[in-house]
């Protein structure tokens, strides 16, 4: 209240807000180029300052948004993670209808899976920055494929002499290897391989005739 009686006038909480919007957009525009960079020449070769270069801001803008380069990497990889958690269900959906929707993901974020096929190759080594992180999604990723094979067998849905264990590891290589097929030739037709693949896992699943 003024000494006059009248009152003062609220913040405008606009300039706030487009500061926050500003920032967000500074942000995403450091991750876009981030994974475009990793993609095309890995995390060793790639420094903050090119990465800030092509996103039009200073080092320091960099580090304002992500404290330090291996900061910066795994909030690439929890992009990736989110884009799978919107666009797939596994535990709940068909398996493979799931699997033949991946090929779609290679045109929708041809970024992110590049990066994230190289980044894997890269971290193969125990003492590299981001191993442990993708060993423990590989694992987490076997051991959910194969939960979803068992429920199947014990439904009726799966053929019960399928080993689902070693069937998810198969799942996962082949995963693993179109994504490096892909990178090396782009030009490789996804959506019929994939076709085929699941056309192969569909005939392999299914369970046995009641025939005799």
């Amino acid at each position: 209240m003024r000494a006059d009686g009248t009152s003062h006038p609220s913040p405008d909480p606009r300039p706030y807000a487009a500061l926050l919007a500003k920032g967000e957009d500074r942000r995403q525009r450091i991750l876009a180029v981030a994974k475009r960079l990793l993609r095309r020449q890995g995390w060793r070769s790639t420094t903050l300052g090119q990465i800030a270069r092509e996103a039009g801001i200073s080092t320091a803008g960099v580090l304002h948004h992500f404290e330090s380069k291996e900061h910066l990497l795994h909030a690439i990889l929890d992009a990736r993670d989110a884009d799978d958690e919107s666009h797939a269900d596994y535990m709940s959906g068909d398996l493979l209808e799931e699997l033949g929707k991946l090929a779609e993901r290679f045109e929708r974020s041809p970024d992110l899976v590049g990066m994230f096929a190289v980044l894997r190759m890269e971290n193969i080594d125990p003492d590299a920055p981001l191993h442990h992180r993708f060993l423990s999604r590989h694992r987490v990723a076997l051991e959910t494929l194969s939960a979803f094979i068992r429920d199947g067998q014990r439904s009726g849905t799966y053929h019960p002499e399928v080993n689902p264990a070693v069937l998810a590891a198969e799942i996962v290589a082949f995963l693993n290897g179109i994504e490096t097929t892909w990178l090396l030739d782009p030009s490789l037709p996804l959506k019929e391989v994939f076709r085929e693949y699941v056309a192969s896992l569909d005939r392999r699943l299914a369970p046995p005739s009641d025939a005799s």
